[in-house]
């Protein structure tokens, strides 16, 4: 089965102005942080191998991945063009990177979600800054490195349909030497953009508040490249999409698509959608295995105070009464540390975990995050602004509510709780071993070594 061809985009020329082909390092830099992230097995880096398979078909193309233990090379005369995609937890490192390439009189193009909220901040480490997505703004890109024109700022002021989105071209993936340290799950996207625009979030300032949906036949396309490829339908996906149930028709059409193929799926979804029984039904007929919702809080005023409409705490049980009648996991996310927040949350929290026996907890400490409105709020009374530990999971400000001391020591004792042994075996008691197993027993060592130190 050929890899299907949805759309293209074909810049004026690919040749230099010299006539030679131009050659482009895309690097997906690895962060400093210690816990959590990047550690075992790491996602594919979906959008930049997006990015990557733009560049293929008109430049020559070299792809790092330093988080599965590639090596940028010190010497970088190889290449022509230098591209790094950032978050915050990573930027220092993109930088380091940038300014290696910059000293070496390389053209650094910057992209991600920090470079797009910190333009200043990242304009000092490159040539070129591309604000938000690149598929919008690729034909003028790829044209200006082809003639040595770059543009000190890529921005456009409308996003690219997703119909037009172009099948990743996995193979950049699969040729890399470390290929073994990626998940086996593949990513996929099928939506862009989340209208909801909590202020904690970045999402919307990155890919839009419109949102936008790819052709169903061209998602279903891809999930049948990928089975093709394997040999077998039992291929597990991970949808990469902010919330893939925006649009209730959408998803709809999407997931009777899917019904049959015997592919096993996860993904992000708003959890309003499902206080609609037939909306987790339609994901289980369709292979789904996991749902991933941001639960946030289990206080209304902390709800309120996000800004997140979406989440109604009254309904909370009927959400996991649907989700788990159709044998489907939850991922709960939970945010510690706005200023409606108290140490009763935590018991409170741990109950509502422990009663309704999520699979899959993931507590994290509220970080305003460059660039986000709640950011410019509470600037501040930020205790640092080392990048390096925007994971979520360091200690950033002072809650209004709780001291520091007493924050971190609750914050602590309910992972240790949820994930203690028995905290696993009464939230897993039934279930067949399996992968979630498997990610409480990881949780389960992280937990019971976490120390106050180690979140400052």
């Amino acid at each position: 089965m050929e890899k299907p061809s949805l759309g293209s985009s074909q810049p004026p020329r690919s040749p230099g102005a010299n006539g030679r082909r131009k050659h482009w390092l895309i690097v997906q830099p690895k962060s400093h942080t210690p816990l959590l992230v990047d550690s075992g097995k790491v996602s594919i880096p979906l959008n930049l191998l997006m990015v990557a398979t733009l560049v293929k078909k008109h430049f020559d193309l070299t792809f790092i991945d330093e988080r599965i233990g590639d090596k940028v090379p010190k010497d970088l005369s190889a290449y022509d063009v230098v591209a790094l995609t950032a978050r915050t937890l990573n930027v220092k490192r993109a930088y380091e990177l940038a300014d290696q390439a910059l000293a070496q009189g390389k053209q650094v193009i910057l992209g991600g979600v920090h470079p797009t909220l910190m333009l200043e901040e990242a304009k000092e480490h490159c040539t070129s800054i591309v604000i938000g997505e690149i598929e919008s703004i690729w034909e003028q890109l790829a044209a200006d490195v082809a003639q040595d024109k770059l543009q000190r700022i890529y921005r456009s002021a409308t996003f690219k349909p997703m119909t037009e989105m172009e099948h990743p071209d996995f193979d950049i993936i699969w040729k890399l030497k470390h290929v073994g340290h990626y998940s086996s799950r593949i990513p996929i996207l099928a939506t862009k953009g989340c209208p909801v625009g909590c202020s904690f979030c970045c999402a919307p300032r990155v890919y839009g508040k419109v949102y936008r949906t790819r052709e169903v036949t061209h998602v279903i396309d891809e999930m049948k490249y990928h089975q093709n490829r394997a040999g077998r339908a039992d291929v597990r996906f991970s949808f990469m999409d902010d919330n893939i149930c925006f649009r209730p028709t959408f998803t709809e059409e999407l997931l009777h698509e899917m019904t049959g193929l015997g592919v096993k799926w996860n993904s992000n979804i708003s959890m309003n959608f499902l206080e609609q029984p037939h909306i987790p039904e339609l994901a289980k007929q369709s292979g789904c295995e996991l749902l991933s919702v941001g639960f946030e809080s289990v206080s209304p005023e902390t709800i309120k105070l996000v800004g997140k409409g979406s989440n109604r705490v009254g309904r909370y049980g009927t959400i996991v009464e649907n989700t788990h009648k159709q044998g489907i996991a939850l991922q709960g996310y939970f945010i510690f540390g706005f200023d409606t927040d108290t140490v009763e949350g935590f018991q409170a929290t741990y109950d509502f975990i422990m009663q309704n026996r999520i699979e899959f907890p993931v507590f994290t400490i509220a970080t305003p995050f460059p660039g986000t409105a709640w950011f410019e709020e509470i600037q501040d009374r930020v205790v640092h602004f080392d990048w390096d530990k925007y994971d979520t999971i360091h200690y950033m400000y002072q809650p209004a509510k709780m001291e520091k001391s007493e924050f971190l020591k609750n914050f602590i004792k309910i992972q240790r709780e949820v994930y203690s042994w028995k905290g696993i075996y009464q939230r897993l008691q039934g279930r067949k071993p399996d992968w979630v197993w498997g990610l409480n027993l990881a949780m389960h060592y992280f937990a019971q070594r976490l120390k106050p130190t180690m979140l400052l």
